[in-house]
């Protein structure tokens, strides 16, 4: 399955933020292969797609950064999918 995730934080939680994903990358756990991710360019906003089978994997790698920032987490469909549920 694909998930859209929209992530967001403060002015004040800026530095701390991007010092995390300087020393780490911020990268997806086992199960999970993130297909992109995308930053605003004025900052503070961004979104990935990430597909896996594992919902509970998704949880655990957004919570791993819910001191810093906040998340929209929405299951997408591809125009295939979405063609199968239409019929």
């Amino acid at each position: 399955m694909l998930f859209h995730i929209t992530y967001e934080f403060s002015p004040q939680e800026r530095d701390d933020a991007q010092k995390r994903f300087i020393e780490t990358g911020a990268p997806p756990p086992d199960g999970v292969t993130m297909l992109g991710r995308w930053h605003s360019a004025a900052g503070h906003v961004g979104f990935l797609v990430a597909e896996s089978s594992d919902a509970v994997a998704i949880g655990k790698w957004m919570q791993s950064w819910t001191d810093l920032l906040l998340f929209e987490v929405t299951p997408v469909l591809t125009d295939e999918e979405v063609a199968e549920v239409i019929g």
